[in-house]
């Protein structure tokens, strides 16, 4: 499935690319309309409405009079559903990087999908940028939309700021899965990482040009690039409008991320965790997963997705979806059998 999938997008790839290119090109001679964002507009209403055909709505939560949390949450909260909260990393806001999972876990779940500060929609006048803070706001938005217990689904840079939820509120969190995160690599590993991958970290995480966005992209996924045929227009326009906003907060994100604060003693958490993985990831690669399993010990285990990239959950979401409902909906149907007999 997952493979006819991958040649269906590359071939809508292609001739989108090549409708946007004549398109840019008739509209070259008018330099007014060049300002604005002429395609991404579209494919982002586009993924609104994914949203919204899986009973998601917006909405904005001013936590107090210097942070606003926005979420896409359920319409009608189902209370024979678990709930599930998913954390994006960098590459974009929470919409464009949970496409591929909301209508297949929607199905099964009441989902909660936060915009991390500075990301999409969310923002603050705050100066903190650590991951507990991300962690804060999201918790408080949370329980601002009356959620009193949750699962959790986190990914790359996602996975650190989920990570320090579980730990700081296990009331709340239940199970815990994160993709393809580097939590609890040390210091060596990550000047060591960063030598292989001989790019910037702060160029990387937040490109500038299509030429920059093309190296993340190949970076991140193994089999295929889905902005192959992409048009630079295209591309430009999605790095003005999700990578350049909130620029020196993002960045200031990265600093702290790649700061000696991550060498401090990480704590074992409480909760079951399922730690998926691409065996192919080259952002962090497949050690930190089995490095990670190991801390967490027996209430932890790792699943390697073959053939599979850094993000799985664009690369292999089939996968990815069928191991999170395996995960979390036996553990629940265990624990409701046991409340019944």
């Amino acid at each position: 499935m997952e493979t006819l999938r991958l040649c269906f997008y590359n071939l809508l790839s292609f001739y989108l690319s090549v409708f946007a290119t004549i398109l840019r090109w008739i509209l070259t001679p008018l330099p007014s309309i060049k300002r604005f964002p002429i395609f991404f507009p579209f494919i982002d209403a586009y993924i609104s409405l994914l949203f919204r055909f899986s009973n998601l709505s917006p909405c904005t939560l001013d936590l107090d009079e210097q942070t606003t949390v926005h979420f896409w949450a359920p319409n009608h909260r189902h209370f024979n559903k678990p709930n599930l909260v998913l954390i994006h990393g960098y590459g974009g806001d929470a919409k464009w990087q949970f496409m591929y999972q909301v209508k297949s876990l929607a199905q099964s779940f009441n989902l909660y999908i936060p915009d991390l500060l500075f990301f999409g929609k969310s923002y603050t006048t705050r100066p903190e940028r650590t991951e507990e803070f991300q962690a804060k706001c999201v918790v408080e938005g949370l329980k601002g939309l009356g959620v009193k217990k949750c699962s959790m689904f986190s990914i790359s840079y996602g996975g650190f700021v989920g990570y320090k939820m579980a730990e700081m509120y296990p009331e709340l969190v239940e199970k815990v899965v994160i993709l393809s995160s580097g939590v609890g690599c040390t210091k060596e590993q990550k000047e060591e990482q960063l030598k292989r991958i001989g790019r910037d970290p702060v160029e990387l995480l937040i490109p500038a040009k299509p030429e920059d966005l093309h190296v993340l992209v190949n970076m991140s996924i193994y089999k295929y690039n889905p902005f192959k045929w992409a048009p630079d227009a295209f591309l430009q326009e999605f790095i003005d409008v999700m990578c350049r906003s909130y620029l020196k907060e993002k960045q200031e994100l990265v600093y702290h991320l790649l700061s000696d604060h991550t060498d401090c003693i990480l704590p074992i958490l409480t909760q079951e965790t399922m730690l998926i993985w691409g065996d192919k990831d080259r952002v962090f690669p497949l050690m930190f997963g089995q490095q990670l399993q190991r801390h967490l010990g027996p209430r932890a285990k790792l699943e390697i997705i073959k053939n599979t990239g850094h993000a799985a959950n664009i690369e292999s979401p089939d996968s990815v979806n069928a191991l999170i409902k395996a995960f979390i909906l036996q553990s629940n149907q265990e624990e409701d059998h046991v409340k019944f007999t």
